[in-house]
């Protein structure tokens, strides 16, 4: 799969208005618009390449260190019960990371994101942790700045 093809380079190349919540020039932590997951973010490398172990082990070192960053920052602000952490890559061969904060009324808990539906999450509990995005944007923002500043 080219560059051309990618939905992450074209996505990178292109983000909808509010959707890349920080970036510089090696990566992105841009938010994943799914609905009943709200915080549900990606860590995603700029340049395509298709397997961690094809970045440098000081490039594998950011995008992991950016990673963690994401998943304390959920933990912060949206105190979710479980942080799910998880890079596939068969439909979208480009090195990212999905950071997703699961809890236990969510629609698929126990279960993965993408497996049986288990029951419609409240409205209420969503429209709570939707409330949060703009704290968890800006504590996102925050610690990749702090990551960015002890690099140097």
């Amino acid at each position: 799969m080219g560059a051309a093809a990618c939905d992450l380079c074209n996505l990178l190349a292109a983000p909808p208005a509010g959707a890349v919540i920080w970036q510089d020039d090696a990566l992105a932590v841009v938010a994943v618009d799914e609905p009943g997951y709200p915080g549900f973010t990606r860590v995603v490398w700029h340049a395509h390449v298709k397997e961690m172990t094809d970045l440098s082990p000081s490039e594998r070192d950011r995008v992991m260190r950016a990673v963690w960053a994401v998943e304390a920052a959920l933990r912060d602000v949206l105190a979710p019960h479980k942080v799910n952490v998880a890079s596939f890559g068969n439909m979208t061969p480009h090195v990212h990371w999905h950071v997703i904060p699961r809890y236990a009324d969510d629609a698929h808990f126990p279960n993965p994101t993408w497996g049986v539906r288990q029951r419609d999450p409240a409205a209420a509990a969503l429209a709570v942790r939707t409330a949060l995005l703009p704290e968890l944007h800006a504590t996102i923002r925050e610690r990749m700045a702090h990551d960015a500043d002890a690099e140097v």
